[in-house]
């Protein structure tokens, strides 16, 4: 999400031919991660030193039990749903359309390209301008749905760049065009399910946030209801065990820039079952986040929303031991991130 708001494979990956999904490896579109002594290909975009700077207690001052993870066997263990499980990176999008993937044990960007979707111009103080990234998420074929701040869904590869626009309605059901988006596993079988979360800051005549979900066959947003808590501004990730989660602040008019929390959202009621605040991060001008490997990445770019890009602060959130550590910085601003379910869970 963005505000001021207004916010390696051998072979090619073809996303679309004859109607077909094909990817690298004859597999998925998901990279391999880099070589823990390989640095990152972003140019000196990073500077990522990690387990550097920050570290603070979170979780003391919620009412509910701080968050967890289901534990179960990783995606990696099912050949058919995850064939790549163990190659599975976060992605993430920024502001200028960058598409870069990102390796949590090393704290390194690796740029794979820049979007050029057929996205429309929005009205602004001058005129119009270009519409922006607001949000994204990843499946596990390793297909990314980008949502601008125009309301307009893309289908993104995350091998190559490559975008196409989709079928998908701007303001179906009154969410706003702008909303947080994360995949998470299904409760029966091996399929998963694209969670959405309606903004709720921009807009106050939209009523509460609400959580729906979309259909990437039919383009259909379904709304599942509001939230049973004020989660506004959530951007949402899930896991291969099920679990759903938000990073929001529950500020309507998005209060202090520190007031931001984790929270387990109960995917049939929409309740919080569980709640982890993080005092100290800025969410700033643009936010995102990923689960991988047990912890989760928050994506925060605090500052000067009117001046120049901020860039962009990694921290990473141990549900653990309820640490939060500071892992890269960089010079761009993130406003979605995605993950497979198919991601490492522990």
């Amino acid at each position: 999400m963005v505000r001021v708001r207004l916010l390696a494979c051998a072979s090619a990956f073809a996303l679309f031919a004859g109607g077909a999904v094909f990817a690298c490896g004859d597999r998925t579109g998901l990279l391999a991660p880099q070589n823990e002594s390989q640095g990152s290909s972003t140019g000196g975009l990073t500077d990522a030193g990690v387990d550097v700077a920050l570290a603070f207690d979170a979780g003391t001052e919620s009412a509910l039990p701080p968050i967890e993870v289901t534990h179960a066997p990783d995606a990696a263990s099912n050949a058919n749903s995850c064939p790549d499980a163990a190659a599975t990176l976060v992605y993430v999008i920024t502001e200028q359309s960058d598409l870069m993937s990102f390796y949590p044990p090393t704290g390194t960007f690796t740029r794979i390209g820049h979007l050029q979707c057929p996205a429309s111009r929005i009205p602004d103080a001058n005129g119009t301008k270009p519409a922006t990234p607001f949000s994204m998420a990843v499946d596990r074929r390793g297909i990314a749905y980008v949502v601008y701040n125009s309301g307009e869904l893309f289908r993104v590869s995350t091998a190559t760049a490559a975008c196409r626009p989709t079928g998908f309605v701007a303001g179906q059901q009154g969410f706003t065009n702008g909303f947080g988006m994360g995949y998470s596993q299904d409760p029966q079988g091996s399929g998963e399910t694209l969670y959405v979360a309606s903004d709720g800051l921009d807009d106050p005549a939209a009523g509460a946030p609400r959580l729906g979900t979309i259909d990437t066959q039919s383009f259909r947003l379904q709304v599942l209801g509001p939230f049973g808590s004020a989660l506004y501004g959530a951007e949402l990730t899930g896991t291969g065990a099920g679990d759903l989660f938000a990073f929001y602040t529950p500020a309507p008019d998005g209060g202090s820039i520190s007031a931001m929390a984790i929270g387990q959202v109960d995917k049939t009621t929409r309740q919080l079952a569980r709640n982890s605040d993080l005092p100290g991060i800025d969410r700033g001008c643009g936010w995102a986040f990923a689960f991988w490997g047990g912890d989760f990445y928050t994506f925060t770019a605090p500052g000067d929303c009117g001046g120049p890009p901020p860039g962009t602060v990694v921290n990473r959130f141990s549900p653990q031991d309820g640490l939060t550590v500071r892992v890269a910085q960089i010079s761009e601003e993130i406003v979605g991130a995605g993950v497979s379910t198919c991601a490492p869970q522990q």
